[in-house]
């Protein structure tokens, strides 16, 4: 019976050939950013507060654009299966129209109204108890915080363009087989981000000191990096990658293509703005036991994203090599065959990956210049995280084999409606009508999880997500 879930070694190898390098880029992407996070919170926890609240409206944005290419690289990966270099293309011009939108909107949102949202997340009051002891934070610190993160969302502004029309061009290389370009885009990008803080965070080699700002500046620049190296290395193998030929000469799509991608793709783009907004929610709501638990979840988060790296990228994987197989025609007994062992290997993996956070949950708050009282509850939120992981691994596999064959529908019902219909509510009444303390309320609320991975095993089962939807008629 257990064999039905491993594979042998060309199978590993194939699965780690699309899935390594972007775990490589995301690791080292997520290592810089808690460098980032540790060197701003070196400065102090009322700058790191201000900081993580604005980069969690930062990520509704990322993800809203995360969705809107999304849809298209369904069909990009179909198309690649094929090997047709004009769907591929229209798919590229569609990324590109649609990014541009939802840059504008989304930039323009945060400028009018980015103060009013990060006034939001500072607002909890902490007790005594929180604080250990201390009093509660005053009028002038949430003060400071807010102006800490003005000044941040200031300059991270600027970079949403590069960020904006990067994702364009690495979903659709990693859509066609290169993995590797991205990477190397995503450790170039690093390298910058990471000697640009050092120097302008602490004002080293004559430079001022500049702190947040100086954090935001150094991640705006490695942005604007990582887009140059990718989009000039695909232009310039235009042999190689016949799709990016001419891909600027018109803004044509052909009407039944555009159809279908936005069809098929806008489920996924309210989805990941319904994710995600939903996640910006669900801290606010943690956020009302205090601003030690903005701090502490802020900890917490950042050793998140480094270990989920793991599942995010096998995820991701998973969804392109499913998709392809589809564009190819390959059987629906093979098809399942593969995306069971794939999901078997991300939650096989994820679990070893959630015991390694364990264990290092009570030494990674200490590097942060903070008091006793967030580093113990950072402690604890990490340990909730290490126990859900497998089950986010789970959960995240479902979701990119049911969007690899066009059930973009069925997504947006899995992932952020069931979000908002049991999280969101359930986080809100125990945050607004209890008194229940941030470590259970936490627990509660992380573990629906457990529920979505019930819900995506019945869907996968199913089987309806088994199809070519870019066949030539």
């Amino acid at each position: 019976m257990i064999k039905r879930y491993i594979g042998d070694r060309a199978f590993y190898k194939m699965a780690l050939t699309v899935a390594l390098p972007m775990m490589i880029q995301n690791a080292v992407t997520n290592f810089v950013s808690l460098l980032d996070n540790i060197m701003v919170g070196r400065v102090g926890t009322l700058q790191m507060t201000g900081v993580s609240v604005v980069n969690q409206l930062l990520f509704v944005y990322n993800l809203c654009i995360f969705g809107a290419v999304a849809g298209a690289g369904i069909f990009t990966a179909q198309f690649y299966g094929q090997r047709d270099d004009e769907g591929i293309r229209q798919t590229f011009r569609f990324k590109i129209m649609i990014c541009a939108v939802i840059g504008a909107v989304g930039i323009a949102l945060l400028l009018l109204r980015g103060e009013a949202l990060i006034s939001l997340y500072l607002n909890g009051e902490a007790t005594a108890a929180e604080r250990g002891g201390a009093a509660a934070l005053t009028a002038a610190e949430r003060a400071d915080a807010l102006r800490y993160g003005r000044e941040y969302l200031a300059v991270m502004l600027i970079g949403l363009v590069p960020f904006t029309f990067n994702n364009a061009y690495a979903s659709s290389m990693r859509e066609t087989g290169q993995t590797v370009v991205p990477m190397v885009s995503g450790l170039a990008a690093v390298a910058v981000n990471m000697s640009l803080n050092y120097v302008l965070i602490f004002g080293k080699l004559g430079m001022p000191v500049l702190g947040v700002k100086g954090a935001a500046i150094a991640t705006v620049i490695s942005r604007y990096t990582e887009l140059a190296v990718n989009a000039a290395w695909l232009h310039s193998h235009g042999k190689r990658y016949p799709y990016i030929k001419g891909v600027y000469r018109s803004l044509r799509i052909a009407l039944p293509l555009l159809e279908k991608i936005t069809l098929k793709g806008m489920p996924l783009l309210v989805n990941e703005a319904l994710w995600s907004a939903s996640v910006a929610v669900l801290n606010q709501c943690y956020s009302t036991r205090g601003l030690n638990v903005v701090a502490a979840n802020n900890i917490a988060s950042t050793l998140w994203n480094l270990f989920s790296v793991c599942f995010i990228s096998l995820g991701s994987a998973t969804g392109i090599i499913i998709g392809q197989m589809l564009g190819a025609g390959r059987s629906p007994d093979e098809v399942r065959d593969c995306d069971r062992k794939l999901i078997a290997f991300s939650v096989t993996s994820c679990a070893v990956f959630g015991l390694v956070m364990a264990a290092v949950s009570g030494i990674f708050p200490l590097i942060y210049k903070t008091d006793e009282a967030v580093r113990s509850l950072a402690t604890s939120l990490i340990c909730i995280n290490s126990v859900i992981m497998p089950f986010n691994a789970y959960a995240n596999a479902a979701y990119f084999t049911l969007r690899s064959g066009g059930k973009t529908l069925s997504t947006l019902l899995f992932d952020s409606c069931f979000v908002w219909v049991v999280s969101v509510p359930l986080a809100f009444s125990l945050s607004r009508f209890t008194g229940v303390p941030i470590l259970p309320l936490y627990t509660v609320c992380q573990g629906a999880e457990i529920l979505k991975c019930v819900i995506g095993f019945v869907m996968l089962k199913r089987g309806t997500w088994i199809r070519n939807i870019v066949v030539k008629e």
